[in-house]
């Protein structure tokens, strides 16, 4: 099976096939019959959500992007700067709720909570499905009371080339902290991996170009670099970073520009 045809679209119902052939288009994904089992990946248009499935026996839940339950609300409520690493690592003195880019989209965890805290975040996410993913939930966040205000002014989406994007941003437009979490290479088999680890790394594979991303993003951040670590990998491009933060499983190593 070839990387193009691992992954196709499906309605999880009638009521939803014109939505689903829609952005089955735009995502140049082919649209499928539900109990089609010869994809690695559904992504599947529900009357609430976007999901992307695993398909096979023993495959895990769906996964999707909720900023309006389970850990991204319990982060927004009870986090704070005491006990989010991710909030300690990007503010600094001069800078409590900086401006923040996200070169590493993912399923935007990180991100809500740095918007919840006070700061403006742009993520940007190059993989066609997981911008789709994000895009629902944040479409599906700025319905809701609670924290519409929090997405629609302060946590904002591009999809596209991160380095791309950050080498052509304007002098007025660079973030003050550019944040990377890179799709770490687990080498040991027999570790367990959360399911979203496991099909987003089916969907997007490692990152091959961490290098060249931290060297981006360093030439574009006017305070701060920040990238998320496992807690015993070696640092990104093997370029070691000027401060560490330990943070229980991983760790945060920041780079600092100008020595901010």
């Amino acid at each position: 099976m070839t990387e193009t045809s691992k992954i196709a679209l499906i309605p999880d119902g009638p009521e939803q096939t014109a939505a689903a052939a829609n952005l089955a288009e735009r995502l140049a994904l082919p649209m499928v019959a539900a109990d089609d089992q010869s994809y690695q990946l559904l992504l599947v248009v529900t009357a609430s959500r976007l999901e992307l499935r695993q398909t096979g026996p023993g495959a895990p839940g769906p996964v999707y992007v909720d900023f309006l339950e389970g850990k991204a609300d319990f982060r927004r409520r009870y986090g704070s700067s005491r006990d989010e690493g991710v909030i300690r690592a990007v503010a600094s003195k001069k800078s409590r709720t900086p401006t923040v880019l996200d070169a590493t989209g993912g399923l935007g965890r990180d991100a809500f909570v740095l918007a919840a805290h006070g700061c403006r975040v742009t993520m940007i996410e190059r993989q066609p499905v997981l911008a789709a993913l994000l895009a629902d939930g944040r479409a599906r966040a700025e319905q809701d009371e609670k924290i519409a205000r929090i997405v629609g002014e302060r946590l904002k989406l591009l999809t596209g080339d991160s380095r791309e994007i950050m080498r052509e941003l304007p002098e007025a437009e660079r973030p003050e902290v550019i944040y990377l979490d890179p799709m770490y290479p687990h080498r040991d088999k027999s570790a367990l991996v959360k399911k979203e680890m496991v099909i987003l790394r089916m969907l997007a594979g490692p990152d091959q170009d961490s290098a060249e991303l931290l060297a981006a993003a360093r030439a574009c951040a006017t305070r701060r670099v920040v990238v998320k670590r496992p807690a015993g990998a070696e640092p990104l491009a093997e370029l070691k970073p000027e401060l560490v933060q330990k943070c229980g499983a991983h760790r945060f190593d920041i780079y600092l520009i100008g020595g901010n």
